[in-house]
């Protein structure tokens, strides 16, 4: 469906989830891609499945919750691939389940570092690339979390919340130097997380959704690579729900 032949995109966490599916989207669309992740083991699995569709992809060790290493991926990106055109800020961790008083400060500055500072540390780093490539487009992938309150995930909300923020600014800053910026705001998506769930809690979790399901990895990725593409030249600033319509309860 789109051109992204000769074009290079980076995606975070894409060792798994939303995050492989969506560097095999962008491979299938003719794009190289660097899958970057925490865990080589499950990168390497996603650049392998990539080249066995003969797509071009190489892998990229990154720890989302250390700018340094955010710096080292995109800075090697542009050394080893030429260029960035499109960049996925999808590495994420979600924190135990608790009440606000309950969750002590190592665990907020755990998840804030990595699902809001690893956003922003992304984004500094990969709009002056894309500048130099000649402009691009960015998503960050937030959550129904970052458009709403959620119980006992204070820290993850407060995060997404802070991805949806990032993500208005960075797009009003960059209008007029052709980088578009967008967020998507998923509902619970089928993971390996959520299939190891009993019945009744899957049941509990995706009775919510007006759809009354959860969305798979693919559907979630659809939605980035097109606002990626030049289908969405004219989107920028926007928090997409792909939520099957939960948010709008």
């Amino acid at each position: 469906m789109y051109d992204f032949e000769n074009d290079v995109a980076v995606i975070t966490g894409s060792g798994s989830g939303i995050g492989r599916a969506t560097a095999k989207r962008f491979a299938t669309e003719g794009a190289t891609v660097v899958v970057a992740d925490i865990d080589t083991e499950a990168g390497e699995e996603t650049v392998r499945q990539i080249k066995d569709d003969d797509g071009d992809a190489q892998f990229k060790r990154v720890d989302a919750g250390q700018s340094e290493s955010i710096a080292d991926l995109i800075d090697t990106t542009v050394e080893q691939c030429g260029r960035l055109d499109y960049a996925v800020n999808n590495a994420a961790v979600g924190n135990t389940p608790a009440q606000l008083s309950e969750i002590d400060e190592a665990e907020w500055d755990r998840v804030l570092s990595i699902n809001q500072t690893g956003v922003w540390a992304g984004m500094k780093h990969e709009i002056p690339a894309m500048s130099d490539s000649g402009g691009g487009a960015i998503v960050n992938v937030s959550s129904k979390a970052g458009v709403r309150g959620s119980p006992g995930r204070a820290p993850y909300a407060a995060s997404k919340h802070g991805v949806v923020g990032l993500t208005r600014t960075a797009a009003l800053e960059t209008a007029t130097d052709e980088i578009r910026v967008n967020a998507v705001c998923p509902t619970i998506v089928e993971t390996a997380a959520l299939e190891s769930m009993s019945e009744a809690e899957r049941e509990s979790i995706t009775d919510a959704v007006p759809m009354n399901r959860a969305a798979s990895p693919e559907e979630v990725a659809n939605a980035i690579v097109w606002l990626c593409s030049n289908e969405a030249s004219f989107i920028t600033g926007q928090a997409l729900p792909v939520d099957g319509g939960e948010t709008q309860k």
